[in-house]
This record gives C-alpha cells, sequence and structure tokens, in this order.
C-alpha cells in the first residue's frame, strides 16, 4: 500500500539532514521509499512510502519523532483511481 507522509520539520531542517546524512532514512525492512519533495522554505517534506503492514511505518517515524511531526495518508496512484471509478462512470 502507497502513503503520503507529510512531514513537519520541528524546528528547523538542519536536525533532520544532518541524522539523514549520519544514518540515512533508518526505516525497517520491508517499508520501501518511493519518491520525496521539500516545501520551498526547508519546513516540511513530503514523502511517498511502500509497505503491507502499517506497522513499519509507525516503527520508521519512531526514529524521527523527536525532530519531525508526521500526518500520514493511505492513497492510490491516479491510474488506479480511474480504474475503481470507471464502473460507475
Amino acid at each position: 500500500m502507497l502513503y503520503m507522509v507529510v512531514e513537519s520539520f520541528r524546528g528547523d531542517a538542519i536536525p533532520v539532514y544532518r541524522r539523514f546524512r549520519a544514518s540515512g532514512r533508518l526505516a525497517p525492512e520491508g517499508l520501501r521509499y518511493v519518491t520525496s519533495w521539500v516545501t520551498s522554505d526547508f519546513g516540511g517534506c513530503f514523502q511517498v512510502m511502500d509497505c503491507d503492514d502499517p506497522a513499519l511505518l509507525e516503527a520508521w517515524m519512531a526514529n524521527w519523532k523527536d525532530i519531525v511531526e508526521f500526518e500520514v495518508f493511505p492513497v492510490v496512484t491516479s491510474v488506479e483511481a480511474a480504474a475503481t471509478i470507471a464502473p460507475d462512470l
């Protein structure tokens, strides 16, 4: 399942980037990074993550919760959404 993860950095981005540089994404086995975008003011990030077990997301976020606030939204691709909706059109 795909998840859109909205991250708001607590304070500035420097601690986030330092931790990432030192330790990597800190994602447990089975949680896959898809892509991400950082806001132009460096106040947060939008990440798409993929996993079969939402507990993996929780484990990953626990490694960052001291410097990042999270919102998580299960999502589907536009192609998948169109295919699901098509029979009702």
